[in-house]
C-alpha cells in the first residue's frame, strides 16, 4: 500500500469509506490476483494526483469477504466508486488511467 492510499477493511468500511466527507474509489484486490497487481500502481498515481480530493484505498478480498460479498464483487480487480455514502459507479478489469479519471472528474463536476 502507497503512502497515499488507505486500507479498508470489513470493520472500517462503513466509517472509512461510506461516511468519509470525500469521494472514495475503492480498488477490491487480492495478492494473487495478476491484473490487480498490474493495476496497483496506477491506483496509486491516481491517489497521488486528487489527494485532497478523493480517499482512494484498497480492500483484500481475501482478508474482508464480507464487504465484497455485500457489495457483489465477483470479478477482481473491481474498483467502486462511493459519493455520499452510495456506489455511484464501478470498473472492473484492468482498465487504462483514463477510464478511472473519467469516473472521479464526473463526480467532482
Amino acid at each position: 500500500m502507497g503512502s497515499n492510499t488507505v486500507e479498508f477493511t470489513d470493520s472500517n468500511f462503513e466509517q472509512d469509506a461510506l461516511e468519509s466527507d470525500l469521494p472514495v474509489l475503492v480498488d477490491f484486490w487480492a495478492e494473487w490476483c495478476g491484473p490487480c497487481l498490474a493495476i496497483a500502481p496506477m491506483v496509486e498515481e491516481i491517489a497521488a494526483d486528487y489527494a485532497g480530493k478523493v480517499k482512494v484505498g484498497k480492500l483484500n478480498v481475501d482478508n474482508n469477504p464480507q464487504t465484497a460479498m455485500k457489495y457483489g464483487v465477483r470479478s477482481i480487480p473491481t474498483l467502486l466508486f462511493i459519493h455520499n455514502g452510495a456506489v455511484t459507479d464501478q470498473v472492473v478489469g484492468s482498465v487504462p488511467k483514463g477510464n478511472i479519471t473519467d469516473v472521479l472528474d464526473r463526480i467532482l463536476n
